[in-house]
């Protein structure tokens, strides 16, 4: 698979929407994004009430893998546990082809009271992502105490968003189609577009064939 940014590759990156437990609803904002927008697509992990690590991780990979191009993951609540653990277990080089992930509300599935639901995505990797993140959390999210969030998110290397008062940044926290999130959405894209341009423009430029100088025809040039 070729490098996002080379053999002149400008394909814009699609957006993978990662829901958590029980699915997103058609009031989330990952479900009104899919609906108003053109580039996000929606991640079928399967098992939506009873998830298994392994199992959610190997249908990210999947769907990673089907994209065949540049990917920006969009998770909320566990799904960013899936996005964690598919980077810790995938050796992708950095920034391909995951170019950036939006992990909205991770919950911590490392307490004592962790639902057993969810407690099979613990322990919490503590590996840097292999790509640009923004973690957003919020400060009376039920799931997650602020400072957790903030101390995984920093583990993760990803860049820290305070939310606010939020709540787990769900359906019932009234959002709508959260714009605020679809301009964090928008900065790992430009992002993703930057890095892309910049690698392209580093290439180093491919030799012209030399002409044959026994043809009256010339023939043609190759071109990077």
């Amino acid at each position: 698979m070729e490098r996002f940014g080379f053999s002149g590759d400008a394909r814009q990156p699609v957006v993978l929407t990662i829901p958590g437990l029980n699915n997103s609803g058609p009031d989330h904002w990952q479900s009104l994004w899919e609906e108003k927008r053109g580039d996000c697509e929606r991640v079928d992990l399967g098992s939506w009430a009873s998830p298994n690590r392994n199992a959610w991780v190997t249908r990210l990979d999947a769907a990673i893998r089907e994209a065949n191009g540049p990917v920006i993951l969009a998770a909320h609540s566990l799904g960013c546990m899936a996005v964690a653990w598919w980077g810790a277990l995938q050796s992708q080089a950095y920034g391909w082809p995951v170019t950036g992930a939006l992990l909205v509300a991770p919950p911590d599935c490392d307490r004592m009271e962790t639902p057993e639901t969810i407690g099979g995505f613990g322990p919490t990797p503590r590996a840097q992502l292999p790509f640009p993140s923004i973690l957003v959390g919020s400060r009376d999210d039920p799931y997650i105490f602020f400072e957790r969030a903030h101390s995984i998110g920093k583990n993760w290397g990803s860049q820290f968003v305070d939310a606010g008062y939020a709540g787990h940044i769900n359906a019932q926290s009234g959002l709508g189609d959260w714009q605020f999130g679809q301009t964090l959405l928008e900065r790992l894209i430009d992002n993703a577009q930057e890095q892309a341009s910049a690698m392209r423009q580093m290439r180093p430029a491919l030799p012209m064939a030399q002409q044959d100088r026994s043809s009256k025809a010339p023939r043609p040039t190759l071109h990077p």
